[in-house]
């Protein structure tokens, strides 16, 4: 059981007041929850928060939350101190018995081994395979935008952007890089539902329970073996049918083993995917609600890129990731003891005061920018050139077409804290 939580030395303020919840993934479907990120900065920057159970996923012991830019950062650098092995890197402890399975993949090692891996993969994002990339994503880009306009002027100017764009931008993207076939693009998605959206009646799909009566757990080895399974058959058949893509380039790869390779398709499918997912409608929704961003881009007086790194700053498309404590060591003023669990909140390291200044303010020309949307640190996200590149790509294309966005309605949010994701986004983009 759980020691509970103690400090280093007592608090010099009083009526310090309570520290709020911002745990329970029911919360993040209203949006971030930016007061009480503030309260947790200002008064209680590494607190304790209770696990209960919720949506019918059992009660954990508790963990740290980290809310502090500085904290955040220190956390995802010292990998010796708090390490992404131990337990993984979700909120929610894994089965002891999937934690070999879950610890296979590249998320969820430690130096050196997370080193090698990443080397590997890195091999395979060549400058020439990234242009190429981008003409595609361009293209794509294009028609996906004037789909979605020509609807809307048959009907009544209205599009959900989620449904007719970035759900397709950013799994079609991801599919012609992996080179996956056309007819097999839909399973990418449905894995990332099940994976990402768990916690989110509308995404999950059918319940699955366990043998004890519990929800399965959809990163446990039984609930990925189907997308193993392809992703094995599709290495095969690269191998047979080499093409331009990074599916094939692993899969002829000696130096990886057949379940690295599982689990680099299994990574890259899902966080390739969900982050370009997440942080394109929640960029769009920005822009819609600040008109006069919106024009400063589309006129071209605020770069597109450094927009993209305001955007993600304003939107990150992860709310949070877990280490666990390798050694007892502190953390602002607060004890924490080996096998801890600590987690750090992109969103509340993303509006510090103590880093940016007017936080609260999009401001597509901020500079310098040092946002934590894709982590720090060795895991630093692999992916990040290339979601910036199809953010910048989409938001470009986006003011091309169009000459002001508004929101037709309120957007629907996942149900998560872990993806910062919109199931739904209604714009008026036709009139």
């Amino acid at each position: 059981m759980r020691r509970g939580p103690e400090a280093v030395r007592a608090p010099d303020v009083p009526d310090v007041p309570d520290v709020p919840d911002v745990f329970d993934p029911r919360r993040y479907a209203e949006g971030l929850p930016h007061d009480a990120y503030r309260l947790l900065r200002d008064h209680h920057p590494v607190a304790w928060q209770d696990e209960p159970e919720v949506l019918g996923w059992p009660a954990g012991p508790g963990f740290w939350a980290v809310t502090r830019h500085r904290d955040v950062l220190r956390v995802l650098k010292d990998a010796r101190t708090f390490s992404s092995h131990l337990g993984a890197t979700q909120i929610r402890d894994p089965d002891p018995a999937d934690l070999p399975f879950i610890r296979r993949m590249m998320l969820n090692q430690d130096p050196p081994d997370h080193g090698r891996l990443r080397r590997l993969v890195s091999r395979a994002f060549t400058p020439r395979r990234v242009d190429r990339f981008e003409t595609a994503v361009r293209d794509r880009a294009r028609a996906l935008l004037a789909a979605a306009v020509g609807a809307a002027r048959t009907a009544d100017g209205v599009c959900d952007l989620v449904g007719a764009v970035t759900d397709d931008y950013a799994l079609l993207n991801l599919a012609d890089l992996l080179g996956v076939p056309p007819g097999e693009r839909g399973l990418m998605l449905d894995w990332t539902r099940r994976v990402i959206g768990y916690q989110d009646p509308d995404e999950a799909g059918p319940a699955v329970t366990g043998a004890d009566g519990r929800p399965a757990d959809p990163r446990s080895p039984a609930m990925l073996q189907d997308m193993f399974a392809f992703a094995r058959e599709l290495a095969a058949h690269k191998r047979r049918h080499p093409g331009d893509d990074v599916l094939t380039v692993l899969a002829a790869d000696h130096e990886l083993t057949v379940p690295e390779l599982e689990m680099f398709f299994f990574l890259l499918t899902i966080a390739g995917n969900d982050t370009v997912r997440s942080a394109a409608p929640g960029g769009l929704l920005a822009l819609a609600r600040h008109p006069d961003a919106y024009a400063a881009l589309r006129t071209g007086a605020v770069p597109a890129g450094t927009a993209v790194e305001e955007l993600l700053r304003w939107h990150p498309p992860v709310l949070s990731f877990r280490r666990t404590a390798a050694a007892d060591t502190e953390l602002a003023g607060r004890r924490i003891r080996a096998g801890d669990k600590v987690v750090v909140f992109h969103g509340s390291a993303n509006h510090d005061e103590r880093v940016f200044t007017e936080p609260g303010r999009l401001d597509l020309a901020r500079t310098p920018n040092p946002h934590v949307s894709f982590g720090d640190g060795p895991h630093v996200c692999l992916g990040a050139h290339l979601a910036r590149l199809q953010l910048r790509v989409l938001y470009e294309e986006t003011c091309a077409v169009l000459p002001a966005v508004a929101v037709a309605g309120p957007p629907q949010r996942l149900v998560s804290n872990f993806i910062n994701g919109l199931k739904s986004l209604p714009l008026r983009v036709a009139t």
